[in-house]
């Protein structure tokens, strides 16, 4: 079911321009990462000129080390990060959703009270109160950025397993007496893989969001470590005499958004033409 609206997803033009747009992003953040230094002769931390100065190619930044260096290296831990945000907040969610939805009950009520609690605090306060408390560490931020996610995600696989559990081969399989997280795992999560895509992608886009106004508001990747977030705020306040410190990393977090949400439209619209054509 899952390689069927990859195929059908990709199939439309705005997956083929938002695949290209985030490729690009991602090659550049690993070799960068990889040959930056190589590239530059300089490493992140190295002095290479008067500060705010137009010295190489993009310049210096505000303590003389060279911004396209810095730029070329800031991009893996971001992208880092938000991946593995995404991640814990799209299983979370998807094991507590499809629980909800299949058990029903109070186990249900229980998980959407939960939800409702989490989601009623802004999942930016919710990060900053908790670095507020234990600091700005990079596993913190993941596991923050994560659970704020889950609830969301939650919602979305409930609805979606509520949908599918009314279905013959649901029913066949309880008749047979297979243990409920095997009905899981082998019946419900193949047939809302779709939703939980398109989650993905917009919980993916988000997460780069957030890790990247937590770096640049100073609670997030930490200095001297060179990151797109921390980057524009280094440099926000000679912009006008040296923009390449701001600009670089703004738009290359700005193609990173825009390719990863034209993908998550074009596995909505799959989705949505294959529900459509099911029914």
């Amino acid at each position: 079911m899952s390689g069927g609206l990859l195929r059908r997803a990709l199939g439309l033009r705005q997956a083929k321009i938002g695949l290209t747009l985030t490729g690009l992003v991602v090659v550049l953040a690993v070799a960068g990462a990889l040959f930056g230094s190589a590239i530059t002769g300089y490493q992140p931390d190295d002095f290479s000129g008067k500060p705010f100065h137009a010295n190489g190619m993009a310049g210096t930044d505000g303590v003389g080390r060279d911004v396209l260096t810095r730029f070329l290296e800031g991009g893996l831990e971001l992208l880092g990060y938000g991946l593995a945000a995404t991640a814990i907040g799209v299983l979370l969610g998807a094991v507590l959703g499809m629980l909800a939805g299949y058990t029903g009950g109070w186990l249900d009520g229980l998980i959407m009270r939960g939800s409702d609690v989490l989601l009623s605090i802004p999942q930016l306060v919710f990060a900053l109160l908790a670095i507020a408390m234990i600091g700005p560490k990079g596993w913190l931020l993941i596991l923050v950025i994560g659970i704020t996610h889950a609830p969301r995600v939650a919602r979305v696989a409930r609805q979606a397993t509520v949908g599918v559990i009314g279905q013959d081969y649901i029913k066949a399989a309880q008749l047979y007496g297979m243990p409920r997280r095997r009905i899981l795992v082998r019946e419900v999560l193949p047939n809302i893989t779709g939703p939980l895509m398109v989650e993905l992608g917009l919980r993916l886009t988000y997460s780069i969001g957030y890790v990247a106004s937590l770096s640049f508001l100073g609670l997030g990747i930490q200095p001297p470590a060179a990151d797109w977030g921390l980057m524009i705020n280094e440099n926000r306040i000679a912009l006008v005499v040296q923009p390449w410190g701001v600009v670089l990393p703004v738009l290359a977090i700005a193609v990173l958004t825009v390719g990863t949400n034209l993908i998550t439209d074009s596995l909505a619209a799959a989705a949505a033409r294959r529900t459509t054509e099911e029914s």
